[in-house]
């Protein structure tokens, strides 16, 4: 596994947990935001391979912020990140390259990073 991910989520708790998973799981977490100035501040200067992006990070709606990522990252793959189900639809009407619930598993969310990394 030797993609490089990068996690915006607001909750300090959610990026620490996300921390831990990934590096259990063998990924390279290559920085984390809190909101979507940050986010947008590091990835443009050093694009990741993945984004996990919650999909109700403050700053810019994340259906604005999608055309301003795939402007500064074009390869970057952005996986939406949401507690709300429902917010599915939106999101990958948005473009993102899939969508994970935060009430899903952790290994569905592995299982869908495996995917969208080997692509």
């Amino acid at each position: 596994m030797s993609s490089n991910i990068f996690f915006a989520d607001d909750e300090l708790n959610v990026r620490l947990a996300m921390r831990l998973l990934l590096d259990q799981a063998g990924y390279k977490l290559v920085g984390e935001a809190g909101d979507t100035e940050s986010l947008l501040a590091q990835v443009s200067s050093s694009p990741p391979d993945v984004i996990l992006l919650d999909w109700e990070l403050p700053g810019l709606r994340a259906q604005h912020l999608l055309p301003v990522l795939r402007k500064y990252c074009p390869h970057t793959k952005v996986i939406a990140v949401s507690a709300q189900p429902e917010a599915q639809r939106a999101a990958i009407t948005s473009g993102v390259d899939a969508f994970v619930s935060k009430g899903n598993s952790s290994d569905e969310l592995l299982a869908i990073l495996a995917h969208i990394s080997s692509e």
